[in-house]
């Protein structure tokens, strides 16, 4: 039984779960998707997909495919398709995605730049 399907069929090789009582320090390296609803202080890397729950906080740079925030993130975030930001999440930091949706809520304090699959800028 899947506890989180990612979008796209992304993230099939496996989900990494850091739930609401859990704290983490340190750098993931998540070969699939991540699911966070607890703390993780540190850097998220080499994911196919990272959802940050409502509950979720990061404190650090998120790389991946996909990534979905819906709490917290203090840091930069790079993302190889789309990055989304939803209602009530909160995001400090630079970003870079070729595709980029804010739901109305949201908050985003840092700079953006958008940039094709070959981190080519488009017009």
């Amino acid at each position: 039984m899947a506890i989180f399907k990612p979008k796209d069929g992304a993230g099939a090789e496996g989900l990494t779960l850091i739930g609401e009582e859990a704290r983490f320090h340190g750098l993931i390296a998540a070969k699939g998707s991540l699911r966070v609803e607890g703390v993780v202080e540190g850097d998220i890397t080499d994911a196919v997909a990272v959802e940050i729950g409502r509950k979720g906080r990061v404190k650090g740079n998120v790389a991946a495919q996909t990534v979905s925030v819906a709490g917290q993130v203090e840091g930069d975030i790079v993302c190889a398709r789309s990055l989304e930001v939803l209602a009530g999440a909160r995001l400090s930091g630079n970003i870079r995605s070729p595709s980029l949706r804010f739901e109305e809520g949201a908050r985003f304090n840092g700079g953006c730049a958008m940039a094709d699959g070959e981190g080519k800028k488009t017009p």
